[in-house]
């Protein structure tokens, strides 16, 4: 009797009917060096220099794609920690990088190359990105003031900052 208890309720912990549903199966990458750590200057500079050591149309578009996450996971991190000066400087270098990842796929394909899994990988990209951009809309205040110590305070409209982000996105 005992095992045949310990049978049902083995079978009862190890069955789960929980489901996990995402609209893209896109991997944003891990947060990386955050601005404030000694280590974000030069991480800006490995940047700059990265982007001479990529050429050709496919290349620059995984490197202004890479950018375009790595910017929107910072922006969706510092918004999580009220940063939201940083968070929307971020955000408009994410935003500014997706249509150049864009532009790059569009060079290739005018060069005559297969662009099908890029092009699948960039709507991926842009699914993630949405949903990512609309969970940060329903977690921050629409507005802002940020007032730093010894500057005037800025007026920032965070829920119109993600809504021209969705735009980016949804457009290409």
């Amino acid at each position: 009797m005992k095992y045949f208890l310990f049978f049902f309720i083995f079978l009862f912990l190890s069955h789960n009917n929980s489901s996990v549903s995402a609209q893209s199966s896109y991997v944003l990458p891990y947060p990386a060096v955050m601005p404030g750590s000694m280590w974000y200057k030069v991480d800006l500079i490995q940047e700059i220099l990265e982007k001479y050591w990529y050429f050709g149309n496919f290349s620059q578009f995984s490197y202004y794609i890479n950018l375009s996450d790595k910017y929107l996971i910072e922006a969706k991190v510092l918004f999580e920690y009220k940063q939201y000066l940083l968070g929307i400087n971020a955000l408009k270098k994410s935003d500014s990088y997706y249509p150049e990842a864009f532009e790059h796929l569009q060079k290739a394909k005018d060069e005559g190359k297969n662009i099908t899994k890029k092009r699948s990988m960039l709507e991926y990209a842009a699914l993630k990105h949405i949903e990512v951009l609309k969970k940060m809309k329903n977690e921050t205040p629409s507005e802002v003031i940020w007032t730093p110590e010894k500057e005037l305070p800025t007026y920032i409209l965070l829920h119109d900052a993600l809504d021209s982000s969705m735009r980016i996105r949804e457009k290409i």
